[in-house]
């Protein structure tokens, strides 16, 4: 897949998604999928318009914290189908006013034919484009355009707010359900202390990325994938209280898993649900006992 981060004229004709697409959640992949069916059905190049950092860091100084890291989210337009990203720096066209992003970034840079967006997305100078001004200035234009209608879940539209908000409350199945898939992220392994090895449960460490919403400190039915394997995995994300840690860590016990050391690996880890909040143990005969009935708990979890 292609990263484009400056703007500049594309030879070829694009089919292009417009969006953030914090989390790509079931509605940002509803956008991607259309521009990519439309691409293959028409000759055109799957791509994608997206941003650097959030407006909200730009125009305020702050912004939520996202839902995975860039590079993940570039792993999934790529599972998508996208073969080319635009990774602009709003910066550079804060201050375009609708028409002109259309004529001279859309048309102009990216040689789009068509173009998608979602029924919330918003641009151009003050925000004050949204799906019908770009409909109307594609027409003008001589392209086509597509906006994908609200998905919703529970009977409340679905958003990377909502998302957000399920996984910082530990809601991890509602989260699920939103994003289309399993949170979780591809990290490396890093070394840790080899506790884990000392007292039996062998695990693997992460880092939690920085920048990312923090769901509740606490042990989580997990995840793990090993050479397109997967494995069942009792994770705790947290500081480690009973042995303490300087950073937030993801370390995981794959009771299933006897192969070789991962560290320095890239691996994909995904969390099914919340099994209970981390806490300081008396003993490390306690903290033992707390892991066996943690992994009790994720085998018998069918989610």
């Amino acid at each position: 897949m292609e990263i484009i981060k400056e703007l500049v004229r594309s030879s070829e004709q694009t089919s292009t998604a417009l969006g953030y697409f914090d989390g790509v959640h079931i509605g940002h992949r509803a956008v991607i999928k259309e521009a990519v069916k439309y691409a293959e059905n028409n000759g055109l190049v799957p791509a994608v318009f997206t941003l650097q950092q959030s407006p909200r860091l730009v125009l305020l100084g702050e912004a939520p914290k996202n839902i995975m890291p860039l590079e993940n989210k570039l792993a999934e337009f790529e599972a998508l189908g996208v073969e080319r990203v635009y990774l602009i720096d709003f910066r550079e066209i804060r201050h375009m006013d609708a028409e002109t992003f259309v004529r001279d970034i859309l048309i102009g840079c990216f040689n789009a034919r068509h173009a998608g967006c979602g029924f919330n997305y918003h641009f151009g100078s003050g925000a004050l484009g949204n799906g019908v001004i770009l409909g109307t200035l594609c027409r003008k234009y001589g392209i086509t355009e597509t906006t994908q209608p609200q998905l919703c879940y529970g009977d409340k539209p679905v958003s990377s707010t909502r998302i957000r908000k399920s996984i910082a409350q530990g809601d991890i199945s509602s989260a699920n359900a939103m994003l289309g898939r399993k949170y979780g992220f591809s990290l490396p392994v890093i070394h840790g202390r080899r506790l884990g090895h000392e007292l039996g449960f062998p695990t693997l460490n992460q880092e939690f990325p920085e920048g990312l919403v923090m769901p509740p400190f606490g042990v989580y039915s997990a995840e793990v994938e090993v050479d397109g394997k997967i494995y069942k995995g009792v994770s705790n994300i947290g500081i480690k209280p009973t042995v303490g840690s300087d950073k937030v860590l993801i370390e995981t016990w794959m009771p299933d898993y006897s192969g070789r050391e991962l560290y320095g690996e890239i691996l994909k880890i995904s969390f099914d649900s919340f099994v209970r909040p981390e806490r300081k143990f008396n003993s490390l005969d306690e903290l033992k006992k707390a892991i066996n009935q943690d992994r009790e708990t994720v085998i018998n979890n069918k989610e």
